[in-house]
């Protein structure tokens, strides 16, 4: 009699002796009874948040996981076309975020990063979906990351770009960093291919010398500047300028150009960023006897990570170039310069702090703590400058161009800026953001799209992981040379192996992704998760069936990174 209310099948359920079944656990659509409905929903993770270059980073670890490093490299360079190098210089704050940190130890990102850089480098993967040239023309005025990035985000926009640098070469900055950090080989293989996608680049070509701002505006239809600060910034103690003074960026540029710099006994380098590392460990292997660098910022004992780091140069080569034998004199200031016929022959330091008045830095000297140190040449490298040539009418008396927040130069429709002309530029990774950002809005306005939100980040917390499913482990730690071995400018870290960074990919805690480990699928009471896998090109891994769905909350709970999240039923 019950068979009688269940619709047109009722006979299907009736044996051939005439023995009627209950209708099957399909029938009885118990999704009406859920108060809770999980929705699968792929949080940032914390690398990803606070990478300057935007990276999707456990996205292509996970593809590295499971041993696709060509696909993990497609993944990388959607967002930064420079991996070989940023997985060199960058200081890699996504490594101090990353949740694993808490766990055991951090993910080691930019060894895979490397690994696919120099990959891709060795084996000629071609940069993927690059489209037709179209008909729209954007200048892009310096060729470091910023304007390479830039250009590439173009050119996968299939807008032609035309690209103008000062130096015969591109790479910016990033020339003068040295090989033993960054090999030029490396440098030159990111940029040439690059400028393979069908990037016109104009070398030798400066702004405001050999080529207008007004002529560009004229000539193309939007302009991106990202000259860098190639000029060195003035340098006196007490109104006092030694005879002879060099400039640490300078030095560094003679280095890169002629390969031979004078050699002292005994320098004192006056900065704390990477240009005074990089001078100092470049002196010691180039005959110089002492090298010296004074900085007014205070060194903590553990120099491992870079969170809370007071220096601007990377945690990680202080540390190396205090084991090569360069002295730090850290929480110091140059009292006076000790000159004999405009010679420096010694500097008088004072224990200093550093404080910040009216947003600018105030050096606070300790009266009686004077101490000498001698010397044959101080060499200032304490930041450079934006040359103004050619950007007079936009720098109006700033000694940097002034944008809104898409990167517009103020005042200006049509032109842009990035990297180290505006604010907050500095690391290579977050001049590759810039660029990337800027190219992306230049596209849109060709388009004639409105303006689109950028939304703010919100890491998944480490409270919204699953622990239990993952296990305690040691990270992949680079190979270095020791530092008896560091005389040359061979490279100093390795780039590891294919199983070694494999295994490391794999350690990532992938949160706020899924990682397809089935355990939704499998513990969910009513079935109610379906594997996408053999049905069509979908792009999840799973679907909830929601009429069979009774918001138990299983599934979120067991899903070991947070890509499942409960939310009240409509």
């Amino acid at each position: 009699m019950g068979l009688e209310n269940k619709g047109p099948d009722r006979a299907d359920r009736v044996t051939p002796g005439g023995i009627a079944f209950p209708g099957t656990s399909l029938e009885n659509r118990t999704g009406s009874w859920r108060l809770m409905r999980p929705l699968f929903e792929t949080a940032p993770s914390p690398c990803h948040a606070v990478c300057p270059a935007q990276e999707n980073i456990p996205d292509y670890l996970s593809l590295m996981a499971r041993d696709e490093p060509r696909r993990a490299w497609e993944v990388l360079v959607s967002d930064n076309p420079m991996p070989a190098v940023t997985g060199r210089v960058c200081p890699h704050p996504c490594e101090t975020d990353c949740h694993r940190g808490r766990f055991d130890a951090p993910v080691s990102i930019h060894s895979v990063e490397r690994f696919l850089g120099d990959a891709a480098l060795r084996e000629g993967w071609p940069y993927p979906a690059i489209p037709p040239l179209g008909e729209d023309k954007v200048a892009v005025v310096g060729a470091g990351p910023a304007g390479l990035s830039c250009a590439y985000h173009l050119r996968r926009q299939g807008i032609r770009v035309s690209l103008f640098d000062q130096f015969p070469e591109a790479g910016g900055t990033c020339r003068i960093i040295p090989d033993y950090r960054l090999p030029s080989l490396v440098l030159s293989g990111e940029a040439e291919r690059i400028l393979g996608l069908g990037i016109t680049f104009y070398p030798g070509k400066k702004l405001g010398r050999d080529v207008s701002l007004e002529e560009l505006e004229a000539d193309y239809a939007a302009v991106f500047l990202s000259p860098g600060r190639q000029r060195s910034r003035a340098f006196s103690v007490a109104h006092s300028v030694p005879a002879n003074l060099h400039h640490g960026i300078d030095l560094l540029w003679t280095w890169k150009n002629v390969g031979a710099l004078p050699r002292w006994d005994r320098v004192v380098i006056v900065g704390g960023g990477n240009t005074a590392i990089d001078l100092a460990r470049t002196l010691l292997r180039t005959g110089t006897g002492e090298v010296h660098v004074v900085t007014d910022e205070e060194i903590p004992v553990d120099r491992e990570s870079q969170k809370g780091w007071p220096m601007p140069a990377i945690a990680r080569e202080v540390g190396l170039a205090i084991g090569e034998g360069v002295r730090i004199h850290a929480g110091r200031s140059i009292g006076r310069l000790l000159l004999r016929e405009d010679r420096v022959v010694g500097v008088e330091l004072v224990h200093a702090l550093k404080e910040l008045e009216a947003k600018s830095p105030v050096h606070r000297a300790f009266p009686g703590t004077e101490t000498v140190l001698e010397a044959d040449q101080v060499i200032p490298a304490v930041g450079q400058d934006l040359d103004s040539e050619g950007l007079e009418r936009l720098l109006k008396s700033r000694d940097h161009l002034a944008v809104s927040n898409d990167g517009r130069v103020e005042g200006n429709e049509r032109i842009f800026a990035g990297g180290d002309a505006v604010p907050g530029g500095g690391l290579v990774s977050a001049a590759i953001g810039s660029g990337h950002r800027i190219a992306l809005k230049i596209g849109a306005l060709l388009r004639g799209e409105g303006p689109s939100a950028v939304p703010a980040l919100v890491p998944l917390p480490y409270s919204g992981l699953n622990l239990h499913y993952f296990d305690h482990g040691s990270s992949y730690e680079p190979m270095e040379r020791a530092p008896g071995a560091r005389n040359g400018f061979d490279e100093i870290e390795t780039t590891g192996s294919s199983d070694l960074i494999r295994a490391e990919a794999d350690r990532c805690l992938s949160c706020g992704h899924c990682l397809e480990c089935d355990n939704c699928w499998v513990l969910c009471p009513d079935g109610a998760v379906l594997k996408t896998a053999g049905f069509g090109n979908l792009p999840v891994p799973y679907l909830f069936d929601y009429e069979y769905c009774k918001g138990c909350g299983l599934c979120a709970r067991e899903c070991p990174s947070g890509h499942i999240r409960m939310v009240p039923e409509e």
